[in-house]
């Protein structure tokens, strides 16, 4: 079963930190508590392991650690890739279920492309709730695919929720899986830029960028 063989391979702390997070809501909660991960050493995809000893995250980490910890209750451990038009940044999130509905779990700096409380009736639906506050600083409405609900429990729990590598190759998969267009290319090409008080809104942050960081900030 996947959810003991997860267990099996967790530490003593790492149990007691999953087994205290019950709920999608407080799964949330805890990830809010992390700082945003800037890469300042370099880029990242750390494991839900190696997040939690490293105490900070971006959307990708955050996502993973959700996973992991849905998978520890016995739910599945499911991603949804947001990918936006060249050149700006993709957002990942966890899905959830609950009365069969979805909902996403999500780690972010910003007060957009948060969480989504289980209200949607299709995982397009929960996509198509993140596309008018996927806007950018001129003005882009950007989002432009979502990925099919991306099951992790294909992999065994080592590959993803322990390892002490960089997670690249799950990178790779997760954008290499189906995406679906959120509209016909006729109605993006008609869209109606954000407003300034939507743009204003969007640059607040939670956690404040260090000082001469140059990297994208739109976690």
């Amino acid at each position: 079963m996947y959810r003991e063989r997860l267990k099996a391979i967790l530490t003593p702390a790492e149990r007691k930190i999953f087994s205290h997070l019950t709920s999608p809501s407080k799964i949330q909660d805890y990830l809010d508590t992390l700082p945003i991960n800037f890469e300042i050493a370099g880029e990242t995809y750390m494991s839900p392991r190696r997040t939690l000893r490293a105490k900070k995250a971006h959307c990708f980490e955050g996502a993973l650690v959700a996973a992991a910890v849905l998978a520890f209750h016995g739910q599945k451990p499911l991603l949804m890739d947001l990918r936006t038009v060249h050149p700006y940044e993709d957002h990942i999130v966890a899905l959830f279920r609950s009365n069969g509905l979805w909902g996403a779990i999500s780690k972010t700096n910003h007060v957009i492309l948060r969480y989504r409380d289980a209200l949607y009736r299709s995982p397009r639906e929960l996509a198509m709730s993140y596309f008018h506050e996927y806007i950018e600083s001129d003005g882009t409405k950007s989002l432009r695919e979502y990925s099919a609900p991306f099951d992790l429990s294909r992999y065994a729990p080592e590959k993803w929720i322990t390892a002490t590598d960089e997670m690249h190759w799950l990178v790779d998969a997760l954008d290499a899986c189906r995406h679906s267009p959120i509209a016909p290319k006729k109605i993006l090409r008609k869209l109606r830029g954000a407003a300034q008080i939507e743009i204003k809104a969007g640059d607040l942050v939670e956690w404040k960028v260090p000082k001469g960081f140059k990297g994208s900030s739109k976690d």
